[in-house]
């Protein structure tokens, strides 16, 4: 991975600089993968097909996948 610097709103700069570590990692997977999506051109369907493999090449199932996106960080 490469660091670059984008231009985000204010709301945006704020909430990644207040999350945690985990919140963070989740906007750049996010992130990487929409602008990844946009260079590469693909459909949001191949998009998502990617992650999924990308997932589970790193052993995220959908078990675990479930609960990172159910976490409360309140």
């Amino acid at each position: 991975m490469e660091t670059i610097s984008i231009e985000v709103e204010p709301e945006i700069a704020r909430a990644y600089q207040e999350a945690n570590l985990m919140e963070r990692k989740k906007m750049q997977i996010i992130l990487n993968s929409s602008l990844k999506q946009f260079v590469r051109k693909l459909s949001l369907e191949d998009t998502i097909q990617e992650m999924q493999t990308q997932a589970k090449a790193n052993g995220l199932n959908q078990e675990i996948l479930n609960k990172i996106l159910n976490e409360d960080y309140d």
